[in-house]
């Protein structure tokens, strides 16, 4: 078994190539979906800093720790099987991530927006939870939390995606059930937000 140093490094090389992937998954999905004409965007002043505050908790600081010893002061050490586990919620997230795009394509926005020929995706992952990829994105922060064992990049991403998550969730329901009406009440009553209603 390597030693402790060997396995930190080794976790924070594999949470690098995991972001990495998430990245050229969103750039593939951003790219597909820039054509497709907008009819209706819920922006306010908040949007961008809550996205800037999300990417400093996801990306900035995790990358500032994995490429140097600035935050290395704030480390702490969990028993290796935290770290595999961790290494397995974040190949989960990647997978719910790429589902979830691969099921939504040109219906999937970065923000609250309805586009032209929009349709209420109910297949797939969304046959189980309205928000699989909100769902993914906390797999993500607790996988960051187990294979980063740093108080502030480990810890990051959780509490910079708090605050989008319980501002925009509501709105984007809010935003669904104006244009999707009854449909979209009764797929809500039938799923979970993030974790599958099992019970229906």
């Amino acid at each position: 078994m390597p030693d402790t140093a060997v396995l930190h490094n080794i976790f924070k090389l594999y949470f690098l190539i995991g972001l990495i992937a998430n990245d050229l998954l969103f750039a593939v999905h951003f790219r597909r979906i820039r054509q497709a004409r907008t009819i209706d965007a819920r922006k306010t002043g908040l949007d961008i800093p809550l996205w800037v505050l999300a990417l400093l908790g996801t990306q900035a600081i995790p990358v500032v720790y994995v490429l140097t010893s600035w935050l290395d002061f704030a480390d702490y050490h969990l028993p290796t099987w935290f770290g595999l586990f961790g290494a397995g919620l974040l190949a989960v997230a990647l997978w719910l991530y790429w589902r979830s795009h691969a099921v939504l394509g040109r219906n999937w926005s970065p923000s609250l927006q309805i586009r032209e020929g929009h349709s209420l995706v109910t297949r797939g992952v969304y046959r189980y939870v309205r928000h699989p990829i909100y769902a993914a994105d906390w797999l993500w922060g607790i996988a960051q939390a187990l294979l980063l064992q740093n108080w502030i990049a480990g810890l990051s991403c959780l509490a910079s995606f708090l605050p989008i998550y319980l501002y925009r969730v509501p709105r984007e329901e809010q935003m669904m059930l104006e244009h999707f009406g009854e449909e979209y009440r009764e797929y809500m009553k039938r799923t979970g937000r993030l974790i599958p209603r099992f019970w229906r």
